[in-house]
This record gives C-alpha cells, structure tokens and sequence, in this order.
C-alpha cells in the first residue's frame, strides 16, 4: 500500500495512491482512515508531508562510515547504546518545499534518511514485536545547520530549524527495512549512498531502546541515522534523497 497527503484547491487530505489516482480516505491511516469512494487525479494532487507526527525521534551516529567522516567534530567511538535527538513537529516540510537556510547558521548540511511511521501507540514495545506496530516507511532530508550543532554543545538549535525536516513523498508499507538503500544527489551529482543493512543498531532494536522511555504515537516518526557523505548545500541548490521502493523526496534550498 502506498499512502499519500495531497492538496487539491483548497482541500486537503489522506489517500491511498494507486494506478496514478488519489484514493481519497476518511482520515490518516494510521488513525484507521478508510476509502470514501471519492478518487481524484494524482497530476492534479500538490503532495504533502505525508504525517502529523507530534514529534520526531532522530538517531545519530547509525553507521559507522558516517561517525569516521564526522569523527573530527564528533569523536570516532561507536556509541554502546543509540544516540537520540527530538525535532519538533515544526521541522515537518512538505515534497518539494523551501528549506530555509536560516540567517544565524553558515553552513547547513544534508542528510538523507529513512523515516518509520509509526501506525500504533507504543510503550516499552519489545524488539521480536516492534516492527508489528509500525504502519510503514518514508524519506525524511534531516536538515543540520551543522556549525551551530558543532559549537552550541548540544544539538537543539542545529536540528530543529522551522522546515528542517522534508518528509515524503509518500509512505509505502510492506517494505523490509534492513534491506533498502538511502541515495542523496545535491543538484543531481549523488553524495550519499548507504544501505539499512549497514545499520549499527538494527530498527527493531531501535523501537525497543526509544519505547523504554518514550512513548511513540501514531504517526510519529522516528529517522534512523544518515550515511556517509553529508556536506553542505547552498541558497539555490536543489536536494534529492531517494529511497528506491518509496521514491524521491525534493527540495530547493533558499537564503532567509
């Protein structure tokens, strides 16, 4: 199943997209939205972010090629449990939003990612269970203005920009999530390509570890660490993160 968030006009809604068409649905599916019968065009749809996640859970230091190429400004040691971060809900940008390089920041960086949503309330979920409440899987661009990450000591400001966090195109069920691979291209030139395989702490761990303290509700997403090859982009370029079985997620980047 794949599940989309559109715009038509002045409407905006939940649909399942299937043979180019908009499968218009009661609400969000992770909230049991159902088909209404009413179907619209895809190419006359504006896609959204594709959930209303009232947070975001972010994990840093998932790879370990990316902790090598960072490890100047972060340290080389892989992390004995995940490393954790919140973006808020007013990080969430639409399929082909601006990004904002905001006024205080002189560098801010890419960083494709897999994004989980969550389809059911989860508390202290266990590893062999998690993935059972999982309604499926996006792109998320976890957008860092990286010298105030690197400088502030903590990762608050750096993470959690307004628009710091694309989301999209879709989200796509039945996927394996230990077996996709997370392409970023910066102005069509491919910066990052990682698997999920490479996964220092696999997703069902990573449910288990975030439930142990934070409860994840139905479209919260949780993003599951970046690749290497993160670098900066620039007022004017264009970022594409692709995940191959879910789609490109697109954004132009723009000055304050």
């Amino acid at each position: 199943m794949q599940y989309i968030r559109g715009q038509h006009q002045e409407r905006i809604f939940w649909a399942e997209e299937r043979d180019g068409k908009a499968i218009l649905l009661s609400a969000a599916p992770y909230l049991g939205g159902t088909p209404t019968g009413e179907e619209l065009p895809l190419s006359q749809v504006k896609l959204l972010a594709p959930c209303e996640a009232s947070k975001i859970v972010a994990v840093g230091k998932n790879y370990y090629d990316h902790i090598m190429e960072m490890k100047q400004d972060f340290g080389d040691a892989v992390p004995e449990k995940p490393v954790l971060f919140l973006k808020p809900p007013t990080c969430i940008n639409d399929p082909e939003g601006e990004i904002v390089y905001p006024a205080v920041s002189e560098r801010v960086d890419y960083e494709g990612e897999l994004a989980v949503v969550i389809g059911k309330t989860m508390r202290r979920v266990k590893a062999d269970e998690a993935l059972d409440y999982v309604l499926g899987y996006t792109i998320c661009n976890d957008v860092t203005a990286r010298d105030l990450q690197k400088t502030e000591g903590q990762w608050t400001r750096g993470k959690a920009a307004d628009g710091f966090a694309p989301i999209g195109p879709r989200i796509v069920t039945g996927l394996n999530p230990a077996d996709l691979t997370v392409i970023t291209r910066l102005n069509g030139e491919t910066k990052q390509e990682g698997k999920t395989a490479q996964f220092i702490t696999p997703l069902p761990q990573l449910l288990e570890f975030i439930t142990q303290v934070i409860t994840l509700l139905p479209g919260d997403l949780v993003i599951t660490g970046t690749p290497a090859g993160v670098g900066p982009m620039q007022p004017g370029d264009r970022v594409e993160v692709e995940i191959p079985g879910i789609g490109v997620l697109a954004n132009p980047v723009v000055a304050e």
